[in-house]
């Protein structure tokens, strides 16, 4: 179980796809195969009030063949031109991926892992990736990674503001290659070499506490996440669970689908489960299409790193009244990415709608407060279930 942070959410598996995504920022994200032709830069000057930028581009090219004492990459080159012109959107959940990131962060969505095994949260503002927890079994809690560890360099670089959506990136690599982690502990800062191997991963903690109450950690909302919630559940339900805890704290998000497929699991057919809204202000309604398996009484555990789908998640229980929320006001990511494959593999992520609870409340900055507020103490470098104020809430309030 994790303590609670209250840090930018990036993806949160970091892995050869990581994180991630849905970077991370573990992300909302609906993928999508849409192609778009074309990575030249001419392609994406033409039209839409562009004109200019190949002429600018163009010049520059010429004076550096002409000037500059190295050699060129012009793929490499592009690729960069490309992120530029995509950062200057301003979103910081919009993206141009190279193919090869394409190609992690479509793997990441659908729950594919290759990578050091870590669940992480980049804070943008300050320039700092933390260790959320090393996954069982991965290379890096082989490594000796713990929660709460700070990733401050990657490959001998120094991670900084400027730089550290290229260094949560740089973690990431092929299959058997290694890294060189600077980290932090405490007051102690050391060097770890990690090899990055395919991970497999489960979405899923689970345990029977005392008094019959199942608990359920789930890590992300990344591709299976549903379906192993549901044989998760039906497990401790054949064991005998009477009631339910739903772990969503340090949960970052992953793919909207999963989260409306445990939401099933849960509300009446035909409940209203999520409402997003496109740039022209168009409203669409997702409903249960599915009848309730779920029928114990649930408590529902979040913290500020709860983000996007958990919010997802979290809301709509609360609008219905099917779950007590307990701990502290989520994050409020409250928008969602579209992936967008390009012809060349490559691909754009980027903010295409807002989304809003059944009763129409609004996540995005705002986030979702909990019916019960339960701060956890200070000073816990190690969270435990004796410590853990939150979750001994939560048992208290389903064994009334």
């Amino acid at each position: 179980m994790n303590s609670e942070k209250a840090q930018k959410i990036y993806k949160v598996i970091m892995l050869i796809i990581i994180t991630a995504l849905i970077s991370s920022l573990i992300t909302a994200v609906v993928v999508t195969e849409q192609l778009t032709s074309s990575s030249s830069i001419k392609s994406i000057a033409e039209g839409d009030g562009t004109t200019g930028i190949e002429t600018t581009l163009a010049s520059i090219r010429t004076l550096l063949e002409d000037m500059y004492i190295g050699d060129l990459d012009d793929e490499k080159m592009l690729q960069m031109a490309v992120k530029g012109y995509v950062a200057g959107v301003g979103d910081e959940y919009t993206e141009y991926y190279t193919p090869e990131e394409m190609s992690q962060e479509y793997d990441s969505a659908m729950g594919n892992f290759v990578g050091i095994g870590i669940y992480m949260i980049v804070n943008y503002e300050e320039g700092t990736i933390t260790v959320v927890e090393p996954m069982e079994g991965s290379p890096a809690a082989e490594a000796g990674l713990k929660e709460n560890d700070q990733i401050v360099s990657v490959d001998g670089e120094e991670i900084t503001p400027e730089n550290v959506s290229e260094m949560s990136d740089k973690i990431k690599g092929e299959e058997n290659t290694s890294v060189k982690l600077g980290i932090k502990r405490n007051d102690v800062t050391f060097e770890v070499n990690i090899e990055r191997k395919r991970i497999e991963v489960s979405h899923i903690e689970l345990e029977m506490l005392d008094g019959n109450i199942a608990y359920i950690k789930v890590l992300d909302f990344d591709g299976g996440t549903a379906k192993e919630f549901k044989s998760t559940y039906e497990k401790l339900k054949g064991e005998g669970a009477k009631s339910l805890i739903i772990d969503i704290r340090g949960n970052g998000g992953g793919v909207v689908d999963e989260s409306i497929d445990m939401l099933e699991m849960i509300c009446d057919k035909g409940s209203e489960l999520l409402i997003e809204r496109n740039k022209a202000g168009e409203e669409e309604i997702i409903k249960s299409e599915e009848d309730p398996i779920i029928d114990i009484p649930i408590a529902v555990l979040v913290n500020g790193s709860s983000a996007s789908a958990s919010e997802i998640f979290a809301g709509t229980l609360k609008d219905y009244e099917k779950a007590t929320i307990i701990g502290t006001k989520t994050y409020g990511k409250g928008v969602i990415q579209t992936l967008i494959s390009l012809s060349d593999g490559s691909g754009l992520k980027t903010t295409t709608e807002e989304y809003c609870t059944p009763n129409r409340n609004k996540i995005n900055k705002v986030g979702i407060e909990p019916n019960i507020t339960v701060e956890l103490p200070e000073g816990i470098t190690e969270l435990t279930k004796e410590n853990d104020t939150q979750l001994q809430r939560a048992i208290e309030e389903l064994s009334k």
